[in-house]
């Protein structure tokens, strides 16, 4: 079990669907069946909660969409996800929350622990872009579900749009890394690449011979 680590300022969010066959990952079929994609969407799950678990916080909520099941480990609290689009169910993660907040999706298992640190006393919002033009993180030091509301989602301006709007409200704004994520077999195999000793990239080794080209890079983990 994986020790708790000390308490911050920071409510730490991740916003998800419970991986349901047929309704996360939709973007892996084909190569994939339905069922390997949700797999795939559970390993990168549990790898972004277990690394959430690692990293000091007021508060751990899982946002999530759906029920919880076997890969949700302690330590967090469960809120419903809101209705609506993917802009009124970000901002309404914030809305269920006070003070400093993070958050990220369940598409990037390769984040490290210290990405998700925030130095609030140096910064206002925290933003980290995403390769497909998204963003994979979203903090804010006093959140303001407005500030998501009404930006456009799953375009490749969204995340410029959104970063316009952090500026726009006068906020410091920390950069993060740009990270890619999981929508494609192609993202599958370069993630699974990043964080080689993962859950993700071990179910990716398992599924070498459907995701086109894997079994040529991912490998085995020494």
């Amino acid at each position: 079990m994986t020790a708790s680590a000390p308490e911050s300022a920071t409510t730490l969010l991740v916003i998800a669907k419970q991986p349901v066959p047929g309704r996360v990952k939709t973007r892996l079929v084909p190569p994939c069946t339905h069922e390997q994609a949700a797999a795939l969407a559970e390993a990168a799950l549990a790898d972004t909660l277990h690394t959430v678990l690692t990293v000091p916080a007021r508060r751990r909520v899982l946002v999530l969409d759906g029920r919880p099941g076997p890969w949700l480990p302690p330590g967090f609290d469960i809120v419903p996800q809101c209705g609506g689009p993917l802009d009124e169910r970000l901002a309404g993660a914030f809305a269920a929350v006070r003070g400093p907040a993070l958050l990220i999706g369940m598409d990037t298992p390769q984040v490290a622990p210290g990405l998700l640190t925030v130095d609030w006393q140096a910064a206002d919002a925290v933003f980290g872009p995403a390769a497909d033009g998204g963003f994979w993180a979203l903090g804010l030091r006093v959140p303001d579900p407005a500030i998501l509301r009404g930006v456009p989602m799953s375009t490749p301006s969204t995340g410029v749009i959104q970063r316009g709007r952090l500026h726009a409200a006068a906020l410091r704004v920390a950069d993060l890394p740009r990270l890619r994520d999981v929508d494609t077999a192609a993202d599958a195999v370069a993630v699974a690449r990043q964080a080689p000793r993962s859950r993700f990239a071990a179910r990716a080794r398992e599924l070498a011979t459907v995701l086109s080209g894997a079994s040529s890079v991912l490998g085995e983990t020494a």
